[in-house]
């Protein structure tokens, strides 16, 4: 299945069923006065969160969505059925934007979450509806009103617990490969990851989702590359891991600061989050080498870098409790940032 992570669409409720112009007719019943039921509500357009998706790929083939108009009123007061609703099902962690593609109209994180998106136009009243003492046979109704009908925007965001972010070749699809059963296209070139990637990760009877993202090059935010437009599937994580190459030409120092640029120029608090760094590809260095780039990388950093081998195995392990770590904090810090009791606060 394809990845899609974004796809404009148009919506449009049903419009409302026409009220009808009906008397009553039978043998025997003298002036038997109108009896013209309503029109029927059209259907609403919903947006429903639903397990078993992880792409917007259903998306792609099929642009427009319209709900069904409501039926028309009938003779003998028979009011109009309702039109059948239209259901935009899509996976957790998908955002509902307006055309504009900026304006965030709702965030979709949980399953079974629903949206009413768009509500139907209402049905018209039959001419039974217009009787009174001076109108005795009204030879009116009124017309079903028009649905609502937009262009909107389905963006998805992963829901993972900790991202990966560093250059291109850096090592991440292969530290993913290494500590989940998920199984990312590796090579010996630029920009083998085109799409993000997540890998469920156990260590210590302990479990957590791990998002890799193509790799960044610098002037990403400006489009360079592939842009940083997959920056967006991190925005959600706890924690960073963020893998400097230390077998590459360029210095590791230069190369954690053009990713932390990069995530500072997009924003929406990625250089806020609790960040990791590894020294990545370990295996491929000298002692003097390690020691060299170890340093380079700590000075630029402003911490200890983790030295990693996902070929060898070096301090993986340790990585993954790291990343336990942080996550633990940020959920306690997210816990004692929320008070649990709001009437506390307001106690003398």
């Amino acid at each position: 299945m394809k990845f899609l992570d974004q796809a404009k669409i148009f919506v449009k409720s049903g419009d409302g069923g026409a009220g009808s112009v009906s008397f009553r007719r039978e043998k025997y019943v003298a002036e038997g006065g109108p009896d013209g039921g309503d029109g029927g509500r059209g259907g609403d357009v919903w947006v429903e969160c639903v397990d078993g998706l992880n792409t917007l790929i259903d998306y792609r083939y099929a642009q427009h969505y319209k709900a069904k108009i409501g039926m028309h009123g009938m003779g003998r007061n028979r009011t109009g059925a309702k039109g059948d609703d239209v259901v935009l099902r899509v996976p957790v962690g998908t955002q509902i934007l307006e055309e504009d593609n900026e304006t965030v109209q709702a965030d979709m994180t949980e399953i079974g979450q629903r949206l009413l998106l768009l509500k139907g136009g209402n049905g018209g009243f039959g001419n039974a509806h217009f009787k009174s003492s001076t109108n005795q046979a009204p030879r009116h109704a009124n017309p079903g009103l028009e649905g609502d009908e937009k262009w909107i925007w389905l963006r998805l965001k992963l829901i993972a617990d900790a991202g990966l972010v560093g250059l291109p070749n850096a090592g991440k699809s292969t530290f993913l490969s290494a500590v989940s059963a998920a199984r990312p296209k590796i090579a010996d070139y630029p920009f083998t990851t085109l799409h993000p990637n997540l890998g469920v990760c156990e260590l210590d009877n302990r479990g957590f989702v791990l998002a890799d993202i193509p790799g960044l090059i610098r002037g990403a935010h400006e489009g360079h590359g592939l842009g940083d437009r997959f920056l967006g599937h991190v925005e959600r994580t706890r924690v960073l891991l963020h893998l400097v190459d230390g077998s590459g030409e360029e210095d590791p120092a230069d190369s954690y600061r053009t990713i932390r640029g990069e995530l500072e120029a997009y924003g929406h608090g990625l250089d806020e989050k609790a960040e990791i760094v590894c020294l990545s590809k370990a295996d491929a260095l000298t002692e003097e080498l390690r020691e060299e780039r170890f340093k380079s990388l700590e000075e630029a950093c402003g911490q200890k870098p983790l030295i990693i081998s996902s070929a060898s195995g070096e301090n993986i392990d340790t990585a993954q409790r790291m990343i336990i770590r942080a996550i633990d904090k940020d959920k306690q810090d997210e816990a004692n940032a929320i008070p649990s009791d709001g009437i506390e606060e307001w106690r003398p």
